[in-house]
């Protein structure tokens, strides 16, 4: 699929309770992000190159080599311009006598023949003797879209003042609202499941929230341009031969940190009983047991150098534990428990007759699946610290695919020991009542707070980029949710089979009954915000 360039620009006010942004919502039949509230910007195309001879303030050469492009920087911030006059009816543009244009400016009759495509931003700056100051704008940040929606862009992000007396306005056909707002109000709304926000705009935000004037936000961006996003594919190794990772690919942020120069020598493939070092003093082990809910199989993690903490110690194969015992060459100190799935943890009463090693965990809540037989020595709090001989293990309590979840921060290293509350390529299982839609979202805005670099899953390879990924799951998870409050709306009184086949039907229905599981989560998660409702086994919502 082609990945297009394309250009946002966030427009900025100051108001007397601090700065607001402009965000405009999407159409509901938008192929992207439809219903979803952004802010202006769209594809860069090639007649950005005519309004160059328009642009006054910074040369494009300055531009591009802040954003580590060879040339054509200025397309970028021209098509970002461009695309809010278009969207948003706000145009960046300044009269020769350096004056900013007003709301009354004749340009602003020629907005929808832009949008129309009759007429390009370079011919508007010739008719009306106009330029536009690209020293106002600041580069902000840098994202690609992953892989998996239906169109992909490679966007820079700007930030400007808006010009004083011009008004925003919606254009009506991509877009249907318009809002101004603080940054922390569109995320607080965003949280509570009332505003759709995407990754790139819930992450710029989150930035904008730790300013209390645009001129503060502006002198920042202006010094602290974004580094770059990462595009160029990595080597590795794959079955022994030679292989080019792209960015996104699952061991690429691996690939990255374990083998910085490029040489190849990481393997691309995760292969059950091979250890892998992925920091210093951290071994990742993979356990034989590969499958649809375990991918590649369930890591277990040995933490040190001659004595060990082991993270995880996985289902009860003898194989891998007695992989862990030579690897480790018995010395092993501790076992940590993330939770009591079938595959996490029954290998730990093995280990304990083999080594005499305490164990730390919260016991099995009732339920299936669980490990009915694990014993802890100690039941960590939420915040308490653990010594290994790698450093010190902060526990951090994660509930949400399962009651008694941790996750492990190895604070030194800023690295996080995810379990299930984290995993790559896939959402977790939310299965009620043991599984909390509530409190898994709640957990993922906690891990928001701590400092993370990088993230050790149960089962994948490690991940960078921790702000983001957490976000995503955020957002992928409130999305739903968003679609199941507007068919709750739409149906109700509803049951649950007919509520997942309207609000699940862009995922087959052979996986309805477990979608259904994950419809229940949202739904007590809106009966427990008082936003919903079950009567006679049918879901209502509260008006």
């Amino acid at each position: 699929m082609e990945i297009r360039p394309a250009a946002t620009l966030i427009l900025t006010r100051d108001t007397n309770n601090g700065i607001e942004v402009l965000l405009l919502q999407r159409t509901w039949e938008a192929v992207f992000l439809p219903g979803y509230y952004v802010f202006p910007g769209g594809a860069v195309n090639e007649r950005e190159l005519e309004a160059r001879a328009h642009s006054v303030g910074i040369e494009d050469a300055d531009i591009s080599q802040t954003m580590s492009l060879d040339e054509g920087g200025a397309d970028f911030m021209l098509a970002a311009v461009r695309e809010c006059f278009e969207e948003a009816g706000i145009l960046l543009a300044q009269e020769g006598s350096g004056h900013l244009v007003g709301a009354d400016h004749g340009v602003h009759g020629e907005r929808f023949a832009l949008f129309r495509e009759e007429v390009s931003l370079a011919q508007l700056c010739e008719k009306h003797g106009l330029v536009v100051p690209l020293d106002r704008l600041a580069y902000l940040s840098h994202w690609v879209t992953p892989p998996g929606p239906p169109r992909r862009f490679d966007t820079r992000f700007f930030v400007a003042v808006a010009p004083e007396g011009q008004v925003a306005s919606h254009d009506g056909t991509e877009t249907i609202d318009h809002v101004w707002m603080s940054p922390a109000q569109a995320l607080a709304e965003h949280r509570a499941g009332l505003r759709l926000l995407g990754l790139p705009t819930t992450r710029t935000l989150r930035v904008l929230c730790d300013f209390s004037t645009t001129a503060e936000l502006m002198r920042y961006a202006h010094a602290n341009p974004p580094e770059a996003f990462p595009t160029d594919p990595w080597p590795a190794l794959r079955k022994g031969k030679p292989v080019l990772l792209e960015p996104n690919a699952p061991a690429y942020d691996e690939a990255v940190k374990l083998d910085p120069e490029g040489e190849g020598t990481t393997r691309a493939e995760i292969v059950p009983g091979e250890p892998v070092e992925v920091a210093a003093g951290v071994m990742r082990l993979t356990a034989p047991n590969p499958g649809m809910m375990t991918g590649p199989g369930t890591n277990t993690y040995l933490v040190g150098f001659e004595r060990f903490t082991v993270i995880d110690p996985g289902p009860a194969n003898e194989a891998h534990i007695e992989k862990i015992l030579e690897v480790t060459g018995g010395v092993v100190d501790q076992v940590l428990v993330t939770h009591t799935h079938l595959d996490h943890s029954p290998a730990v009463s093995l280990l304990k007759e083999q080594t005499g090693c305490r164990v730390f965990g919260w016991p099995a809540p009732e339920g299936a699946s669980q490990d009915r037989k694990f014993r802890a020595d100690d039941e960590p709090e939420h915040g308490d610290l653990i010594v290994t001989e790698a450093g010190i293990l902060k526990v951090v309590h994660t509930p949400g695919h399962a009651s008694n979840h941790l996750c492990y921060l190895l604070t030194d290293q800023e690295l996080l020991f995810s379990g299930d509350h984290i995993m790559q390529g896939s959402t977790v299982v939310i299965n009620p009542p043991d599984g909390d839609m509530k409190a898994y979202i709640e957990s993922l805005y906690e891990l928001l707070e701590e400092p993370i670099r990088f993230i050790a899953p149960a089962h994948g390879f490690l991940m960078g980029q921790p702000e983001a990924v957490i976000d995503y799951l955020i957002t992928h998870r409130l999305s739903r949710e968003h679609k199941i409050f507007r068919t709750l709306k739409a149906l109700a009184p509803v049951s649950l089979k007919d509520l997942t086949a309207k609000a699940y039907d862009d995922v087959p229905a052979a996986i309805h009954g477990l979608a259904a599981r994950s419809a229940l989560a949202h739904l007590l998660k809106l009966e427990a915000e008082h936003r919903a409702y079950q009567s006679d086994n049918l879901w209502h919502t509260r008006r």
